[in-house]
């Protein structure tokens, strides 16, 4: 078997300024001084985050899709997104990390991360949000300074004066958002970050539609109606999008060979692995992985 790159997985740990000690959340001031102990690209484990740039410039890679960083932007990263960051000397901002558990502590619906437009983002949503008026600016950047001046103190109810805040960061950036309103498009909005969460973490098993509909506690008809009501595509195709990506992402950071990827994705068929990401991508393994095409 050949032997893979490794892309790791950090924990939310990794990140605290006192190592040792176990954390559900770390918010703090962005810049190029900041200690960052990781290497790109990485996934994050069961923890969420949000970077808000207010100065400098770069690119921020997520999924292998590349957004620009420019002073405004917000960006809402899942966990077990790949992702690799690449910025200038002069940036500036915040950055947030949460667990799942900190998030819904007290919030009696266990799907409420799944109602915020940017995260496991879907069909036109995607994980990142523009501030465009200085209004919009100032006010993430105040909640930010009141949330680092929070963690920075002692202060009685700390934990939840920091979950008030993210609360209030997460609002404010959803309702600069644009998505659906009514009940049954939110709820079916739900339903489809549930399912695209279920694709992220059983991506290398090769599932069916039939399969996650199990999952879900749902018939396939209505996984594939509500898939198709709300992003415009099939079940199968979000499940292939997916599986596209990891297939990429093992030919570019990985040297498996071709039949050692398909085996790891639970492909039983080399022959019909070849063809399955052809017909997707309109070229063979091999030319992309050699960048000829």
């Amino acid at each position: 078997m050949g032997k893979g790159k490794i892309i790791p997985v950090y924990g939310i740990e990794r990140f605290n300024r006192e190592p040792g000690k176990r954390i559900e959340y770390q918010v703090e001031i962005f810049d190029i001084n900041r200690n960052f102990k990781v290497s790109y690209p990485h996934r994050h484990d069961d923890f969420y985050e949000i970077l808000y740039i207010t100065q400098g410039t770069g690119r921020y890679t997520i999924d292998l899709y590349p957004f620009q960083i420019i002073p405004g932007s917000v960006f809402f990263l899942s966990p077990g997104q790949v992702h690799e960051l690449e910025f200038s000397d002069d940036i500036k901002g915040f950055i947030f990390l949460f667990t799942s558990a900190f998030y819904l502590f007290n919030k009696s619906n266990p799907y409420k991360i799944f109602e915020l437009p940017f995260f496991y983002s879907i069909a036109l949503n995607s994980p990142l949000l523009i501030l465009k008026t200085e209004v919009q600016k100032d006010m993430v950047s105040e909640l930010f300074h009141r949330a680092i001046s929070e963690s920075e103190n002692d202060l009685p109810e700390k934990d939840e004066a920091i979950m008030a805040l993210l609360d209030l960061i997460l609002i404010s950036c959803k309702r600069l958002f644009d998505g659906p309103s009514d009940e049954g498009s939110l709820k079916g909005l739900v339903l489809v970050k549930r399912f695209k969460q279920l694709i992220e973490k059983n991506c290398h098993e090769n599932l069916s539609v039939k399969d996650f509909a199990e999952l879900l506690k749902i018939t396939p008809s209505h996984l594939s109606e509500t898939v198709k009501n709300i992003t415009g595509r099939t079940s199968t195709d979000l499940i292939n999008d997916r599986i596209i990506i990891e297939i990429k992402r093992m030919l570019l950071q990985t040297d498996l060979t071709i039949s050692e990827i398909g085996y790891k994705l639970n492909f039983s068929d080399q022959s019909y692995f070849s063809k399955y990401f052809k017909k997707l991508t309109g070229i063979t393994p091999q030319h992309f992985r050699t960048g000829k095409y």
